[in-house]
């Protein structure tokens, strides 16, 4: 019996150690059909583009005005109708798939986020490839795993792989990518997963490179901060970067329910009059807050704007962002909260020179430092922001402004608004899906938290089984525990030393398996599998194994969770 149980497992084991072998092996695939489909994607963008808006650098008036409102009405009509799951940013459906349907995304949603998004940007509508990215990886790793079969537990986490190869292809940025799947999309990480998100998201790296060049988004001008006391202008530009993204989530968060409250028919047009609306922003002097804005972007690094005319296209461009978003188009929010970033990070660095002229002023850092301000603070994402200006930039010299004001953005963010943007988004949705932000803001117990004292359950071992039964039963004790070696343990429950010959002692009865001991600071949630085994388990200094702490029942685990909860 003994011996086909182990057979089973060993077969079991051996499985899912060749499974995991496979899905490394799948993911460089899925980081390659993913790359080909973002270049496919970026592509049809670009043609979009040049059929609403002309090869003229800034179209005329009257295609601003008509074309997007014109695809706005197709966008609508193809979103309600055929690809209603292809509306959104893409984060809060791959996290679904994920938490909630196992890894299944269908491949009707790539094709409506491929299709739809392409026409959105390229007619105009203020918003970002990258989610739209994300998504259509998430899409076709689903889609691989379904089809060479992997197990459940692989078809979840095979889905933020395909996420992580579709952000890097948007970006060029694989580690970037990687943090931001780990850090927003799964929240946690093994060798297995860390392994597949790394290989699928430098395979579409790969691929998008090859087609379409090594070059990053944005030519980085010189970008360095000479003086300590510049910092001063970052922490503000952090201050006010925080203040912009907890109004900007308010603002989206109240105001959606209230856009999909309207009536059916609305629905279909209002991507119509945001095209419309959007468009007139950019007849009336600010074309370049239109699509993804990757050139103005650009040219606000290297000085082109006045820090006036940059504070105002960020003014612009979140009145823009929220009407393109709020009318259900399909479209991703990544690159809006990078164009305010760096908007804002501009203007403030050009006002802090004219108030302080001995300041130094270097547009491209501020606009640097700002994308990063906007990433923490908007999309909730402190280690993805720092890591992705390093990778923009190349330049770590900028390490110490861009650590210190994602910092104080986040902070202000995080206080003045405590449910992130998608989170909030899903909760709209009717989906619960697990908050990682609120979940690594939450206060974690401890074995220390439930420690009893050890002296009413500690028994020598040299004590006979007798008295030892007379004084469980004075002092009601189910279970004790006794030392059977300088740092070993065993518990004995009171049936078992009822049942032994009185003239033994308790160090001959222990059983021939010690109790593990546990350590004041694991978490309190480990002691579960223990106290599952033996009623009494012993707590140990790490540094002296022979010192006992105290000891953990399950009572006492009980008992401090129910106090904590309360």
């Amino acid at each position: 019996m003994i011996d086909s149980v182990r057979a089973r497992l060993r077969t079991s084991l051996e499985l899912v150690y060749r499974e995991d072998r496979f899905v490394l092996v799948l993911s460089v695939f899925i980081g390659i059909f993913s790359g080909l489909a973002i270049v496919c994607f970026r592509t049809l963008m670009e043609l979009f583009r040049l059929l609403f808006l002309g090869p003229a650098a800034t179209p005329p008036a009257w295609r601003m005005i008509a074309m997007p409102a014109a695809a706005g009405l197709v966008i609508a009509f193809l979103a309600i109708r055929f690809f209603p799951a292809a509306r959104g940013n893409g984060v809060n459906q791959t996290k679904g798939a994920l938490y909630i349907f196992n890894g299944y995304i269908p491949m009707r949603t790539a094709v409506g986020k491929f299709l739809l998004s392409s026409m959105s940007i390229g007619a105009g509508f203020s918003l970002g490839p990258e989610d739209p990215s994300l998504q259509i990886g998430a899409c076709l790793a689903s889609f691989f795993g379904r089809w060479t079969r992997l197990s459940r537990d692989r078809m979840r986490l095979i889905a933020p792989a395909g996420a992580a190869a579709g952000l890097a292809a948007a970006f060029n940025a694989p580690i970037s990518a990687v943090l931001f799947v780990i850090e927003e999309v799964i929240g946690r990480w093994t060798a297995g997963i860390l392994g597949s998100v790394v290989l699928s998201a430098i395979s579409s790296v790969v691929v998008v490179r090859w087609f379409l060049g090594s070059e990053p988004l944005f030519r980085i001008p010189v970008v360095a901060m000479q003086r300590p006391s510049e910092l001063i202008a970052y922490i503000v530009l952090g201050l006010i970067g925080g203040l912009l993204s907890a109004g900007f989530t308010s603002a989206l968060t109240a105001l959606r329910p209230r856009m999909k409250a309207l009536p059916q028919w609305s629905h279909y047009l209002q991507p119509c009059l945001a095209g419309l609306l959007v468009g007139a922003i950019g007849v009336f002097g600010a074309p370049q807050v239109m699509g993804a804005g990757y050139e103005a972007m650009d040219e606000a690094m290297h000085g082109h704007f006045t820090w006036q005319f940059v504070a105002l296209l960020a003014v612009l461009k979140i009145v823009a962002t929220a009407l393109s978003f709020l009318s259900s188009t399909p479209g991703g929010m990544f690159a809006p909260a990078l164009f305010i970033g760096a908007m804002l990070g501009t203007a403030v660095g050009g006002a802090a020179h004219a108030l302080l002229p001995t300041l130094t002023w270097s547009p491209g850092t501020y606009a640097l430092v700002g994308m990063g301000v906007l990433f923490a603070g908007f999309l909730r994402a402190p280690l993805t922001s720092v890591f992705m200006i390093l990778e923009v930039s190349g330049n770590y010299a900028i390490i110490l402004p861009v650590i210190v004001a994602n910092t104080f953005s986040y902070l202000v963010a995080r206080t003045l608004q405590p449910v992130a943007l998608f989170d909030a988004l899903t909760r709209q949705d009717g989906l619960e899906l697990p908050s990682l932000e609120e979940e690594r803001e939450t206060s974690l117990l401890h074995v220390e938290d439930a420690l009893q004292p050890a002296a009413p359950f500690l028994y020598d071992a040299a004590l006979p089984v007798d008295e030892a039964l007379r004084r469980m039963n004075a002092e009601q004790r189910e279970a004790i525990l006794v030392r059977t070696a300088p740092d070993g343990w065993a518990c004995l429950r009171r049936a078992e030393v009822a049942s032994s010959s009185p003239q033994r002692t308790l160090g001959s009865i222990a059983p021939a398996v010690p109790v593990p001991p546990l350590h004041p600071d694991q978490l309190l949630a480990w002691s579960l599998r223990p106290l599952d085994r033996w009623p009494v388990v012993p707590v140990v200094h790490r540094a002296n194994p022979e010192k006992l702490e105290g000891v953990l029942t399950l009572r006492g685990v009980l008992d401090c969770y129910r106090n904590f909860e309360a």
